[in-house]
């Protein structure tokens, strides 16, 4: 089989010797039964279609998109450049090194540059690309180009990428075997100087490769846009792939879960699991339950049998959905899911039309739609007892740093006109969420705010072994009705502790107070935690300091990342029995062990805030109150449990997320919100058929805000197919990317982050090169071959083995690699997808009378310009970065000062100015802050400020500051590790 592939031809040709990166390199390959094998024998292939018209992008490259096109004799010479000497050639000035060499390849690989001959006919100048560093004659007349890698070794860091760039085994065209010196070529332990004569060392001049050649995420995403942006998205049809999560579409559900719901790895899943393992490709489903859909979509319908409750399978306990096939006149229905026929209850009869349709087909959401809820039982509720409304406990830490920074004054400030805004029912006129308050350092305050109190009473819990709630009554209100008291309380507080020189605080105890209270309120809730230091008080959850920097890039790095286990671990439990979710706001100054601190919000579907260094005084203060404004507004259901359905032959078998697992299949939540989604991952455990395709149905049972117990259902029908080639069109590089943060955020617990890294180039190489031998139309070894959807993979990859979790330096944070970390642990496919591709957008020329913002640029150094101004983002920080040559109009309209010169070095905010320019840039930000989950804060930071370099590690096509290979170079050595699997 043979489709559509985006086709390279040689700067992939040879992998750079020697090129660098990762601290500790991606080193060898792990051992052969982590991956199939390849290296079978050859496999004949059919004639292949023809291609889609090659296109032309600079004459020093050529790209083309469509099946590769059949082998032609005359390969590319490689044997001779396999082992060439580092010592041949002066080390590149720029980042990318790659020469020019005379094209000899195959005729169709590309289309002749400007001054090449006419096809066929024979090219002008030799084969080889001797004498790398010195000056040529001119190029032979009628010579065609294509660029190529040089050999000189490109060192990053202290380590290289692993190995020679001839593996063993790895006999390319011309190339000599493991032991076998071929002509010019150095075997194995044979490290020879280059042997060549005069003639081959003649060649043309060198070029320097064009990036453009390269696939472009930002280009991806704009022809997505133009393609399917704007238009309507009808889910009638099974395993459609849906528009990018970059494209405006607008969804209409016509029997399967919109994409904001549920994504997929692929949408054509492998008939069996022998193909599934051959292809390596990862089956999985993105599921972010309380998405937040456009206002222009219809939200969820509610269904509601009475006590009857939800109809499900007898067998297999799926809910009643578009799967189900009425049979018997209506009387009876079979299982989409196990097959099983159940009867139909009387009350739910209804007669079939001439199409075996229910005459109510469309009068009922669950026959018809993807996506919808069931209003729950009493049967769902715990006990058989109706759930309660949830409640909100503030938890203010008032240590001696908190009190004295003014942290404290802002967060009471804040409270009292926040607390009129709580989460309530569409419709409804209040919210239900009851609120409770407790202070603390060293002891815990609780609060008595009764409505029919004049003022507010404190009460003290001292003995932090045994924690308790010292009052029932009083403690968890209704803010409408004690709203008075509770503001009272609110202004007492910073007078209450503004004499404090208490500096120790406890934590553990503070999160078991609230599990206590709420398991006495008989209701879930959360927890907002607002701390700042490592808890080092006497009381059960004292932390010590273990941020050794010595671990790092050692078998015991993986120990600063795994939380302390015994009193948390036992905690994450209570919390999730309970339906208690835990927000931690973090404020500090030095090492918190954020491993441990964060762990439990991880595990009960909260979310942890960082503000290092924090002052109120500054754009901290607003930022803070920004994501605090969010997380208590924000759409959520608690005390979760989920079950993932499947049809039978394959079942879920694996789950990242922020949830907690007791057992393999339920996924339990203690709450969870518009943000966050599981991952859920798939195996085979038989033969699926084509026919009937894979479906796939979520199930979450939850408590709503105003208290009712419902079950909201996702369905998704997939295609399955015994071709690779139809598994590869329908992948979804967003999504996959998604599965491997986390399953190697996961790994790294367990494993040494060398090993990690060297999975994940693995796993790349082994999905495209099974691409290239089983899908792609054979073609010279020296081009790399990528399937049209998964074209941008490599730079993804490549991306999020540059992140600081994954790096290994000791010039980051062990606190901030954690809490990064553990954010991605539970982000959907939007977020991951920005996090590893940042979106960097040209200011300096932007329309202002256009609603239409500036397209994004490729996140890369060369794409910056000395004159521009340029705006960067990635979900978790915001860049604006100013050229050093930015023309004095537009330093003017932005910051009112007259030139960059007069720019104060502190300066933090934009400056509301009545002009264009400023009103757009501003409504822009705006725009997109609320867009995102957290707020972000601005850094407005200036070329060749020491400040940049923060905003330089966001450059991902570029080579890491910390360690990490540039785009191209990480291209280079994947295509390597290909070859070596298909040799």
């Amino acid at each position: 089989m043979s489709q559509q592939g985006y086709v390279a031809t040689p700067p992939y040709s040879q992998a750079q010797s020697g090129m660098g990166g990762y601290p500790a390199g991606f080193g060898s390959a792990p051992s052969q039964p982590l991956y199939g094998h390849y290296g079978g024998q050859p496999q004949s292939f059919p004639v292949p279609p023809t291609g889609v018209a090659l296109k032309v992008v600079r004459p020093s490259l050529v790209i083309a998109v469509g099946p590769p096109p059949a082998p032609i004799s005359q390969a590319l010479p490689t044997s001779h450049l396999a082992q060439q000497p580092f010592h041949s050639a002066p080390p590149p000035a720029m980042g990318h090194p790659p020469l020019g060499s005379p094209c000899t390849g195959p005729q169709s690989h590309r289309m002749p540059s400007p001054q090449s001959p006419p096809a066929g006919q024979p090219m002008g100048g030799p084969p080889s690309m001797g004498g790398m560093g010195r000056p040529y004659p001119g190029p032979p007349p009628n010579a065609s180009y294509c660029c190529r890698q040089s050999l000189t070794p490109v060192l990053f860091g202290t380590g290289q990428f692993g190995g020679q760039m001839a593996g063993p085994g790895m006999a390319g065209p011309g190339m000599a075997g493991p032991g076998m010196a071929g002509p010019g070529m150095a075997g194995p332990g044979m490290a020879g100087p280059f042997q060549g004569g005069a003639a081959q060392m003649a060649g043309p001049p060198q070029k320097k490769l064009d990036p453009d050649s390269i696939p472009s995420t930002t280009q991806v995403i704009e022809d997505d846009q133009a393609k399917r942006g704007g238009q309507v998205y009808a889910t009638n049809v099974r395993g459609q792939v849906p528009p990018l999560v970059t494209t405006n579409f607008t969804v209409q559900d016509q029997g399967n879960a919109s994409p904001r719901y549920m994504r997929c790895t692929t949408y054509s899943f492998p008939c069996t699991a022998d193909l599934a393992k051959q292809c390596q490709v990862p089956l999985a489903t993105i599921i972010k339950p309380f998405a937040t859909v456009p206002k222009n979509e219809t939200p969820l319908y509610v269904v509601n049998h009475g006590e009857a409750g939800p109809i499900r399978c007898n067998r297999c306990k799926a809910y009643m959905c578009p799967y189900m096939q009425f049979i018997d006149g209506g009387r009876r229905f079979q299982c989409g899911f196990c097959s099983c026929v159940n009867e139909v209850p009387a009350f739910y009869f209804q007669h079939l039309d001439h199409m075996g349709r229910r005459v109510d087909f469309y009068e009922r959401p669950e026959l018809s739609l993807g996506s919808y809820e069931f209003v729950a039982t009493l049967d769902y509720c715990k006990n058989n007892k109706s759930a309660s409304p949830p409640a909100y406990i503030f938890m203010i830490d008032v240590s001696y740093a908190n009190v004295k920074s003014g942290l404290v004054r802002l967060i009471c400030e804040e409270l009292k006109t926040l607390l009129d805004n709580l989460p309530r029912e569409e419709g409804a006129e209040s919210s239900t969420v009851k609120v409770g308050f407790v202070t603390y350092n060293k002891i815990l305050h609780f609060y008595n705010v009764k409505s029919a109190l004049a003022q507010p009473q404190m009460m003290v819990v001292s003995d932090m072994a045994e924690m308790f709630v010292p009052l029932l009554d009083g403690f968890l209100v209704n803010f409408q009705e004690s709203c008075s008291v509770i503001n009272n309380l609110l202004d007492q507080i910073p007078d209450m502790f503004a004499d404090t020189n208490e500096s120790e605080t406890v934590f553990a105890p503070v999160i078991q107070a609230g599990v206590e209270a709420l398991k006495a309120a008989e209701c879930s809730g959360k927890l907002f935690i607002f701390h700042s230091s490592i808890p080092t008080a006497e009381a059960p959850g004292k932390l010590k300091n273990r941020d050794d920097k010595k671990l790092i890039n050692t078998e015991k790095e993986k120990t600063l990342f795994q939380p302390q286990k015994g009193l948390y671990e036992q905690l994450s439990k209570d919390c999730v029995a309970q339906g208690c979710s835990v927000d931690l706001f973090l404020f500090p100054s030095q090492y918190v062990d954020m491993a441990t601190m964060g762990d439990v919000s991880t595990h009960t579907g909260g979310t942890v805030h960082k503000y290092s260094n924090f002052q109120v005084q500054t754009l901290d203060g607003e930022h803070f109150l920004s994501d605090l404004r969010k997380d208590v507004r924000k759409a959520i259901g608690f005390d979760a449990i989920m079950r993932v359905r499947t049809s039978t032959g394959f079942r879920a078998t694996d789950f990242f997320g922020a949830v907690h697992m007791n057992n393999t299949t339920d996924v339990e939540m203690a709450a969870v919100d518009c943000d966050k989604a599981v991952t859920v991952e798939f195996k085979h455990d038989d033969t699926l058929s084509e026919e009937t395709g894979a479906l796939m149905q979520c199930a979450l049972l939850y408590t709503t805000i105003s208290g009712q117990r419902r079950l909201r259902i996702h369905n998704l029908s997939l295609n399955c197919s015994s071709q690779l080639s139809e598994l590869y069109k329908s992948c979804e590089t967003d999504a996959l990317i998604n599965f491997f943060a986390k399953s190697a955020y996961r790994a790294m617990l367990n494993q040494p982050l060398k090993t990690v890294r060297e999975i994940l180039v693995n796993q790349t190489a082994h999905m495209l090169a099974c691409y290239r031998k089983n899908c792609a139309s054979p073609s010279a070894a020296s081009q790399l071959i990528l399937p049209d959807a998964m074209k941008v993979f490599p730079i993804y990859m490549n991306s999020l083995m540059k992140t600081g979790p994954l790096v290994g330096s000791a010039e980051l944070s062990t606190d901030d690699r954690a809490h990064q970390r553990l954010s991605v642990m539970a982000m959907g496919v939007e977020e991951t997808q920005l996090l590893l591709y940042p979106r960097l957008v040209p200011l300096h020329n932007m329309d202002v009378a256009s609603d239409v913002l500036p397209a994004p640029v490729r996140c890369s150094e060369e794409r910056l310009t000395d004159a521009g101004m340029f705006l960067l983002e990635n979900g978790h920080s915001l860049f604006l970065w100013l050229g050093q040559a930015c023309t004095p109009e537009l330093v003017q309209s932005i910051f009112n000062v007259p030139s960059l010169a007069h720019m104060p070095s502190d300066l933090s905010s934009l400056p509301v100015l009545d002009n264009p320019q400023s009103k757009k840039l501003r409504s822009m930000i705006e725009a997109l802050l609320d867009q995102r989950p957290k707020s972000m804060k601005l850094l407005i930071v200036r070329q060749k400020d020491r400040s940049e370099m923060l905003f330089r590690q966001h450059l991902v096509e570029d080579k890491g500051l910390h360690g990490g290979a540039s785009y191209m170079d990480f291209l280079c050595y994947v295509h390597r590790e290909i070859r070596n699997l298909l040799t």
